[in-house]
């Protein structure tokens, strides 16, 4: 375990202090923005993809407040640019070699996948290099080994045990994330256990075979009138149970997160992000996706509201940690070949 309190002077007891999650961008502001880098893009052959990353990316964490404080995206459009390129000449070279030669491509193929742990890490390490809040930037340090296992061991397991081990995967592939992040040179630490996902798992498990069994209920014994009504029954079921789990994660993940004493909590509802995830697909669908935007805003808006952190002490007695270089490569890679 990290020592999280390297580097952080002692809280005073005395000094506990809630700051809320806000997000305060506009739909129809950022929609400006997304399709300017949309038109752009396609007029530049994807050149400009690298700007419309990093503005996109810079609206959003701009607009993200922990209290009267804003987080900032610090990524130049040059540098993914770069990485971007060789991300694209590696895929273009792969495709050819496939259709060339078949027995080197495989190759290729397999020094890829052993690579992916390496790209993965590069990826989270360069996305949280250039973030920063407070004039502090976040770092992410990990080993091959621990992405190894997170990227194929574990996720392997959930499946060969018929997923009981798949909350374990939960609990290892977030323990990875958090505890190899840091804000400065204080380490962030994730506590949930086995148990805690567990109980989430159950209690879909339980929900959906309770569904089930009233679904076969009603097709065996109830009316034709009833029987047509099946098909909405079983929609309305799988989307529940899609949004229970997405909020119960959710809501364990950042109430299981903590970082030199100063812990987060969460809120989410299921009838909450029901109403955004509705509403959301609904205006997408009519305007033929011109609504995405304004979507990821609305979304963004409500998990931020439910985002809260107890700060024990004083936030500006983190230590910056000093300043290391980490390549764009791994994550335009992971892009690319849709990795991460």
């Amino acid at each position: 375990m990290n020592d999280v309190s390297a580097g952080v002077d002692k809280p005073h007891q005395n000094e506990t202090k809630t700051l809320n999650f806000e997000f305060r961008g506009d739909g129809m502001e950022y929609f400006k923005i997304w399709i300017v880098n949309v038109l752009l893009t396609i007029v530049t052959l994807g050149i400009y993809s690298a700007w419309a990353t990093v503005r996109n990316k810079r609206y959003f964490y701009s607009n993200l407040y922990l209290g009267e404080d804003n987080f900032r995206y610090l990524a130049e459009p040059l540098t993914i640019l770069k990485g971007r390129i060789i991300a694209v000449i590696a895929f273009i070279i792969y495709m050819a070699a496939s259709a060339l030669f078949p027995v080197a491509a495989m190759i290729f193929l397999l020094i890829l996948i052993i690579s992916i742990p390496y790209f993965i890490n590069q990826s989270l390490a360069f996305n949280n290099r250039m973030t920063s809040f407070k004039n502090i930037q976040f770092r992410f340090k990990s080993t091959y080994g621990e992405a190894f296992m997170v990227a194929y061991v574990w996720p392997v397991l959930g499946m060969l045990t018929i997923g009981i081990l798949y909350p374990l995967f939960f609990v290892k592939a977030n323990k990875y994330v958090v505890n190899n992040s840091a804000y400065g040179t204080t380490n962030f630490e994730f506590d949930a256990t086995y148990k805690d996902y567990g109980i989430i798992f159950l209690t879909l498990i339980g929900i959906g075979a309770v569904a089930s069994i009233l679904i076969f209920a009603l097709t065996n014994i109830g009316s034709q009138a009833t029987a047509a009504l099946i098909p909405i029954i079983m929609v309305l079921m799988y989307f529940g149970l899609i949004v229970y789990f997405i909020v119960a994660t959710a809501n364990l993940f950042y109430k299981s997160v903590s970082i030199s004493g100063h812990n987060f909590d969460a809120d989410l509802t299921i009838q909450g992000m029901a109403k955004v995830i509705l509403i959301n697909a609904f205006f997408t669908l009519i305007t033929l996706g011109l609504y995405l935007p304004a979507a990821k805003v609305r979304m963004t808006k409500y998990v931020s509201s439910c985002l809260t952190m107890h700060v024990d002490g004083d936030l500006n007695n983190f230590v910056a940690a000093e300043k290391e270089s980490v390549s764009a490569l791994g994550e335009e890679i992971g892009q690319v070949f849709d990795f991460t």
